[in-house]
């Protein structure tokens, strides 16, 4: 079972944070707040923070910003996952990834189940990689952020989680660009 290395370092990632929504500014972006909040608290830098209308070629193109600084190690956005036509978040990420992980969505519903049941269903959440940097996208409920970070991301984003984890493996993630 998983279980946190107290002989390893903690090591902090920078992390970027996307809010997507129509209505949401910095003042009451509550999923945005619940995120730098729980990344501060674990020991992480909030590298950026910016808050998006729902417009796929906006949100792929910060995306990309981010993913071409060198300062950014994983970016996570918060809103436009559901399935109205204006909840463009998921195909924006898909536009950037270069690898999906599968694995973060099922994980995701997983863990969604356990609190709203079949509701889980409508989450199109999604992790992915491009350019050497994590890339997540999570529902817009301050809920749901809650859920994916206390049960999947605070525990991936630690070095010292066992078995393993995503920053153990980091310096390879953009290994098939550099020269052999």
């Amino acid at each position: 079972m998983s279980r946190i290395d107290e002989s390893r370092d903690f090591i902090p990632v920078r992390i970027a944070l996307l809010t997507v929504s129509d209505t949401r500014q910095a003042g009451d972006d509550r999923s945005g707040d619940v995120l730098a909040a729980r990344l501060g608290e674990a020991g992480h830098v909030l590298a950026a923070r910016k808050i998006l209308r729902d417009e796929r070629h906006e949100i792929a193109e910060q995306l990309r910003v981010w993913v071409a600084d060198p300062e950014i190690d994983v970016v996570i956005s918060t809103g436009g996952t559901g399935l109205t036509g204006r909840d463009v978040t998921v195909e924006a990420h898909r536009d950037v990834y270069e690898k999906e992980i599968d694995a973060f969505g099922t994980v995701f519903t997983i863990v969604s189940m356990q609190k709203i049941g079949t509701s889980a269903v409508q989450s199109r959440a999604t992790g992915g990689v491009a350019g050497g940097t994590y890339l997540f996208a999570l529902p817009g409920s301050p809920g749901a952020c809650k859920d994916a970070w206390d049960e999947i991301l605070v525990k991936q984003l630690d070095y010292r989680h066992m078995p393993c984890n995503f920053v153990e493996i980091m310096p390879r993630l953009d290994e098939h660009l550099r020269r052999k």
